[in-house]
């Protein structure tokens, strides 16, 4: 039972840090944004810094990582590290988000940019590694529960709100008239339509591929703790193993 215990412990102690260190990047990453000069192509700072889908996505992730934070510091306490659904899948909603900014930066917006651009200053924290760790915590350290297909589109939430507001203020009201300007290039550089039309697909497509994989390691977790379960009882009799169930439970309260 021991070992149950330090697997468990390890699970929280991870899941703790690479949470916080979510939690502080984007911090870090959305004041220097708001501190930048304008300059060139990226003019979106200052107060502007909240028209980006970047920012925002990072900063719903943070807060959804955030979120994992009291349970954690919870089950360091209790030596029983478990996360609410509710928690699980917000955390899923937030991952989705980022990975989107991820893959965009990496696929549409560098190679128009430069990858140094897109990944310096604050950029390297909300388009690189608070991504790249969000994911990293949600498949590996967040798997209290498996998250069902249904369950899944609730991803789609976030980018649809934003994907609609992002219209009105670059289609309708137009930049010269309070609006935004097409920060993303999806009114200028390409059809407006494609865009909207592949959204939603693309976002289930991510969303659909973190979901395989924190089921997986969910999975995995589950079947390395019946193992060693098994394995630390084997052989013993039914009293021994009833006191022995009785003695952890007792160190858990």
């Amino acid at each position: 039972m021991d070992e149950l215990v330090r697997k468990n412990r390890i699970h929280c102690i991870s899941a703790l840090v690479s949470c916080a260190i979510v939690v502080i990047f984007v911090c870090i990453g959305v004041t220097m944004n708001l501190l930048k000069i304008p300059t060139g192509k990226l003019d979106n700072v200052g107060i502007r810094t909240f028209y980006l889908f970047t920012v925002n996505s990072n900063i719903f992730a943070a807060i959804c990582t955030f979120a994992v934070i009291p349970y954690a510091i919870d089950g360091l306490r209790k030596k029983e590290y478990i996360l609410p659904d509710w928690v699980v899948i917000l955390m899923m909603t937030g991952t989705t988000a980022v990975t989107l900014t991820f893959l965009v930066t990496v696929f549409i917006l560098s190679p128009f940019n430069g990858f140094a651009e897109m990944f310096s200053g604050a950029l390297f924290f909300l388009h690189g590694v608070c991504p790249v760790l969000t994911i990293v915590a949600f498949c590996l350290f967040v798997t209290s529960c498996k998250i069902n297909v249904k369950q899944s589109l609730l991803s789609l939430i976030p980018v649809t709100i934003y994907a609609v507001i992002y219209f009105i203020m670059v289609m309708i009201i137009t930049e010269e008239n309070g609006g935004w300007n097409d920060i993303y290039g999806f009114a200028t550089i390409v059809p407006f339509w494609v865009p909207t039309i592949l959204f939603l697909p693309v976002t289930f497509g991510i969303t659909t591929l973190i979901r395989l994989w924190h089921n997986s390691s969910f999975v995995r977790k589950r079947k390395n703790e019946a193992q060693t379960f098994l394995n630390y009882f084997e052989g013993k009799k039914a009293e021994e193993i009833i006191f022995e169930m009785g003695k952890a439970r007792a160190k858990i309260q």
